[in-house]
C-alpha cells in the first residue's frame, strides 16, 4: 500500500523537478533543494488542511526553499567578494556556464528564451515557468505563489512584456558581463 508521500512523489516528482531545475539551471544542486522541499513536505504534511491542491502546496514550498537557496548563494557570493580586491580585473570575471545538457538540445530559439528569462526577476521567472512550462492555470499559480489573481495576471503581463523586449533587443545575456561591469558601464561602480 503506498503512502501519501509516494503518491506525491510519483505525481509530481518530474513536474517538481523541472520547476526547480528551471530556476537554478544546475542538475545537482536541483536534487539538493528538491530533497529538502520533500524533507519540508514530510514534517508539515500533517498540517496540510486542504485548503489548496496538493500540488500547489508542494510547488508553494518548492518555490520557498528555492528562493531560500538563492538567499544562501548571494550571502556566500557576498562572503566570498569580501575576501578580493576587485578594484582591478574584477570587472572581467563573466558566468559562462553552459545550460545543462538537458537543456542544451532544445533549440537555439528556445535557449536565446530560457537566457532572457534569467534576466527577468524572480517573481517574474516563477510567474512564467509555472504558466508555461509547469501549465498551471492563473488560479494554481496564485495559490503556488500566494498571490491574489490580479498580482499573477499583471506580473505575467510584465513578465512577457521584458521577455518580448529582450527577445527584440537581442539581449540574451551572451557577452553582456557581470552586473558588475554592468554598473561600470553605467558609472555607477
Amino acid at each position: 500500500m503506498k503512502t501519501a508521500f509516494e503518491d506525491i512523489y510519483d505525481q509530481y516528482h518530474k513536474d517538481l523537478f523541472q520547476f526547480i531545475f528551471y530556476m537554478v539551471k544546475d542538475k545537482q544542486q536541483t536534487e539538493d533543494i528538491i530533497q529538502e522541499v520533500y524533507i519540508k513536505v514530510l514534517k508539515s504534511y500533517d498540517t496540510f488542511k486542504g485548503e489548496s491542491s496538493e500540488k500547489t502546496w508542494l510547488f508553494s514550498i518548492a518555490r520557498h526553499v528555492t528562493i531560500d537557496f538563492f538567499r544562501k548563494q548571494k550571502r556566500k557570493r557576498n562572503r566570498i567578494i569580501d575576501l578580493f580586491d576587485w578594484s582591478e580585473k574584477g570587472f572581467l570575471i563573466k558566468d559562462e556556464h553552459d545550460l545543462p545538457e538537458e537543456v542544451a538540445v532544445l533549440n537555439d530559439e528556445m535557449q536565446q528564451v530560457y537566457r532572457c528569462l534569467d534576466k527577468c526577476t524572480m517573481d517574474q521567472k516563477s510567474v512564467i515557468i509555472l504558466r508555461y512550462i509547469q501549465s498551471f492555470s492563473i488560479e494554481e499559480t496564485a495559490d503556488t505563489l500566494g498571490w491574489s489573481i490580479s498580482k499573477v495576471k499583471t506580473t505575467q503581463h510584465r513578465a512577457i512584456k521584458t521577455l518580448k523586449d529582450l527577445l527584440d533587443t537581442g539581449t540574451t545575456g551572451r557577452g553582456e558581463g557581470t552586473e558588475v561591469e554592468s554598473q561600470q558601464r553605467r558609472g555607477k561602480a
